[in-house]
């Protein structure tokens, strides 16, 4: 069966009134469309639910895309003209700070948030994260989490806070160079740490032996580190790798009638 680009599109953004009164909408990557998008299920939902009284954004193994469309979804929730993200390296090209503001993120001089209630601002907001969160979405729920916006819940971010500039070289090759770093509106480094959930939550009730082992970006050999100090292994979670990979042996000697087929959370 094949998937038109403008499925793949919509499948980008996904809502669901969960009971009365409470909605989920899923962001699955940052895409051009993605901000549009967005806009309109969140219309959708307070079409379906004028009074709504909480909100889940799902943002795990969401990894990443376009800057201007995290800027964007962390306007929706955020006071006018609040810091969003700012980035910092060696070139002054390279500092520079990005604002809940139409400008950083309105393309063509569209604002597709200037149509969304004003209850978005204020409504009751938790987070979902989990190790594959990465980049962009990184960014959104940093911001949300420093402004204490929201309540961040899953497990520890991928870690991925670098900005990556392309220098042309020629007319069809370029060179790209890792220019500065992400940093939230607190000032706290997004690379080779991410973002640490309010409430940490395994995604099954006995944890995920593959979440424990995905590699993160502090797990890459010679990453870039956060820029804020040393970096010092978390033994809870070498520890819990150890775990995880002693139950994926010992997962490995059953029969296939034994093996249970792992069960992610909905």
């Amino acid at each position: 069966m094949s998937i038109t680009r403008e499925e793949i599109r919509t499948q980008s953004v996904r809502s669901k009134v969960i009971e009365p009164g409470y909605a989920w909408i899923r962001l699955s990557q940052f895409q051009e469309r993605t901000v549009e998008d967005f806009a309109t299920k969140i219309e959708q939902i307070y079409k379906q639910e004028p009074n709504l009284k909480g909100l889940v954004l799902d943002l795990r193994n969401d990894p990443g895309g376009l800057l201007d469309a995290a800027v964007a979804v962390s306007a929706a929730f955020l006071p006018e003209n609040v810091t969003v993200v700012s980035t910092n390296g060696q070139l002054a090209e390279s500092k520079f700070t990005y604002k809940a503001s139409p400008e950083f993120y309105a393309r063509r001089g569209a604002d597709p948030l200037k149509r969304l209630p004003a209850a978005l601002k204020t409504v009751p907001l938790v987070v979902l994260v989990n190790e594959g969160s990465a980049s962009a979405s990184e960014i959104v729920a940093g911001a949300l989490q420093d402004y204490k916006r929201a309540t961040i819940m899953g497990n520890q971010t991928f870690g991925k806070g670098s900005v990556q500039t392309v220098r042309p070289l020629g007319p069809d090759t370029g060179l790209k160079l890792t220019t500065a770093r992400y940093f939230t509106p607190s000032g706290k480094s997004i690379q080779a740490k991410g973002i640490v959930p309010d409430v940490m939550v395994d995604e099954t009730l006995e944890g995920s032996p593959f979440a424990v082992l995905r590699t993160r970006e502090a797990d890459l050999e010679k990453h870039l580190n956060s820029g804020q100090g040393a970096e010092v292994k978390d033994p809870g979670r070498e520890k819990a790798r150890e775990e995880a990979m002693k139950r994926l042996e010992d997962e490995s000697r059953k029969t296939p009638e034994q093996r249970r087929p792992p069960q992610f959370g909905s």
